[in-house]
């Protein structure tokens, strides 16, 4: 086990200690590694290309935020409070939201106090790529304190350019949006310079009374980028209220949240010979929550105020030896809360550890097929719980260019871990509105599964067949005996589950189509469990469709789908275990002029009232226009 007292001082020691180790590291190696291999010309690429698999890519409620990408993302089941923007559960898997992390260039960006909040991210999607969903072993080597799956971000190359956007809609709703990107000019004859900002704002009355929002968003960032490195600086502040009524609570009171989050990061990235590079990260982010149970009566029963700190450092990278390659992951996180309300547990204060090796070799057999084994071993550890130790191994069959086709078969098992957030820590056992439990264990997954990936010029298609254990993990429940509280409560649980994903793309028609079936069985063992409100809060059957259609003479339709058999659930008081949620939008380039666009979306087209998390009311239907220009 790792020990150490944290605090602000460690905060800045994280800080200086990354920034003083990324300075060092990327004049000093950066110049020895590229003079080894001096024959070899290495390009950073313009961009990491990750595949588009929605089609409405902003916001309809709001300005667009790095999770609105997901909502209809084939592979992630977003579960939203008001709107996705306003609080979005990202579940992955059939896992809930506390399993699942989120990495941005090198680091994961981990909020300690409950998952509800991981997704506060205050970064433009202009400056970054769009998200991947690591799951199996990709998410247990990269994601810290995620055992379902890990969302990842890169940091784009910044480009001259910009994107000015405003919207308005039903409901007195508002948007206006401004990204300027800008490159300075060089440093020396090696490295560009460039620096891109992005201010936001937003605000309505809400599709419900009492749902109503006012969001705004400052970030900017400062790029250094040369042949074979980039290096980011991010600083960004995002302020949220939104209300919403039985938020968290069944009493048909008016919730609300009020959110403040500050994120400074800093990212540096080498690429070397054969693939090879090397990746730095460290950051410090604050999120302040203040919730209120009735807006009308501040402070009623106790007032829920309470604030993180997080800091992190980490270095990833892939180092080619002989016809080995080492995969390596280290990341330190610590982190401290205040709270009013989380005060009933043994600590306010927790630091983590994460470090991952996974070599690999690869056989090359009648030219064109490849069998790639990795296996490895991942290493988790807090100053305040037990260590874990997980396994890794993955065997896969690549063919390139088979009849213009490339195929991956694979077959892996992978293990990961997670500790429990603060709220489920620290909160009053035996009163209040959430009942916390002091003694809840390191959690545990193992998973299993086989799948295939073909790509072709103008379409793909993946599958994966998966079974995961989670024993045990940590689940809010409802008890007939307690029915004003949510309890946090160890469950074992066994998921079996099966992921389609097919794209294709025609001269007019952009098509994703993607099926998820999921199976749980779960023992709660001797707790007074009669209800889930996450674990068994999943579809099983769910379909997505996102199609893009251009018209001709500027015009194009984008849609957005999903359609969901709900496991039943108690809970669900309004809408039923069916849904078809759907947000369409029309689309208008002038033909001498096509960078402005003029667009009318509507978000829920079919005003479906069905619960996606249970007892939360849903969103009504929403209609709103759109213009942007880009230049």
């Amino acid at each position: 086990m790792i020990y150490s007292i944290y605090g602000t001082d460690m905060h800045r020691f994280f800080l200086l200690l990354s920034i003083f180790g990324t300075v060092v590291y990327g004049n000093v190696s950066d110049d020895n590694r590229i003079e080894d291999n001096e024959e070899e010309i290495v390009t950073l690429p313009a961009f990491v290309v990750v595949e588009k698999r929605v089609a409405i890519e902003d916001s309809v409620p709001t300005f667009s935020m790095p999770v609105t990408a997901l909502r209809f993302e084939p592979t992630v089941d977003l579960q939203t409070r008001n709107f996705g923007e306003a609080q979005g559960d990202v579940s992955i898997r059939g896992g809930i939201f506390e399993g699942t992390g989120f990495v941005v260039g090198g680091i994961t960006l981990y909020d300690p106090q409950t998952g509800h909040y991981a997704a506060e991210i205050p970064i433009a999607p202009a400056m970054l790529t769009g998200p991947s969903v690591l799951t199996g072993i990709d998410n247990a080597v990269t994601g810290v304190n995620a055992t379902a799956g890990t969302i990842a971000y890169q940091w784009r190359p910044i480009t001259t350019g910009g994107k000015l956007s405003a919207g308005f809609g039903e409901d007195d709703f508002n948007r206006q949006s401004l990204y300027l990107g800008q490159e300075l000019g060089s440093i020396g004859d090696d490295f560009e310079i460039g620096v891109d900002f992005d201010l936001s704002r937003s605000e309505s009355d809400g599709t419900v009374v009492n749902g109503d929002h006012l969001f705004e968003r400052f970030s900017g960032r400062l790029q250094i980028r040369g042949d074979a490195s980039q290096t980011d600086l991010f600083a960004g502040y995002q302020s949220k209220f939104f209300g919403w009524p039985n938020l968290y609570t069944p009493f048909g009171v008016a919730e609300t949240e009020n959110l403040q989050t500050t994120l400074i990061l800093l990212n540096h990235k080498m690429l070397f010979a054969e693939g090879d590079f090397l990746e730095l990260s460290s950051y410090y982010r604050r999120n302040k929550d203040d919730y209120e149970f009735d807006r009308f009566r501040p402070g009623i029963f106790n007032p829920f105020q309470h604030e993180t700190k997080v800091s992190g450092f980490g270095f990833n990278g892939r180092e080619s030896v002989g016809e080995i390659v080492w995969n390596y992951r280290v990341e330190v996180l610590g982190d401290e809360i205040e709270s009013t309300a989380l005060t009933f547990g043994n600590f306010r204060s927790r630091t983590y550890l994460k470090a991952s090796l996974v070599p690999e070799k690869t056989w090359v057999h009648s030219g064109s097929r490849e069998i790639t084994a990795r296996v490895g071993v991942v290493y988790d550890d807090t100053n305040r719980d037990s260590s874990a130790v997980s396994p890794l191994v993955e065997i896969a069959v690549k063919d390139q260019c088979t009849e213009g086709v490339n195929t991956r078969w694979y077959l892996q098992y992978s293990g990961a871990s997670r500790v429990a957030g603060y709220t489920a820590l620290n909160s009053n056992p035996s009163g209040g509105l959430f009942r916390g439990r002091s003694d809840l264990e390191r959690e545990k997954s193992k998973n299993i599964e086989v799948g295939t990936e073909w790509d072709g010029q103008k379409w793909s298609f993946q599958t994966a067949v998966f079974f995961r254990q989670d024993d045990p993990l940590v689940d809010w429940t409802y008890s007939a005996s307690a029915t004003s509280a949510r309890s946090a409560n160890e469950v074992a649980i066994d998921v079996f589950g099966i992921e389609v994903v097919y794209v294709k793309q025609w001269k007019k028609i952009d098509l994703v189509l993607g099926y998820t079936l999921l199976d749980k069985d779960s023992d709660y063992g001797n707790a007074l469990v009669d209800a889930s409100f996450y674990a068994l809060n999943y579809a099983r059957h769910r379909l997505t469709a996102a199609m893009t259609l251009r018209l001709g003479g500027g015009f194009e339709i984008r849609s957005d789908n999903e359609l969901r058999f709900q496991e039943k659930n108690s809970l669900h008081t309004v809408g039923g275990d069916e849904a078809i949620l759907s947000s369409i939008g029309l689309y208008y380039s002038l033909p001498n002029w096509p960078e402005l666009e003029i667009g009318l979306l509507v978000d829920n087209l079919w005003d479906d009232d069905f619960q996606e998390i249970p007892a939360v009311p849903a969103a009504g239907r929403q209609v709103s226009a759109n213009i942007s220009y880009r230049w």
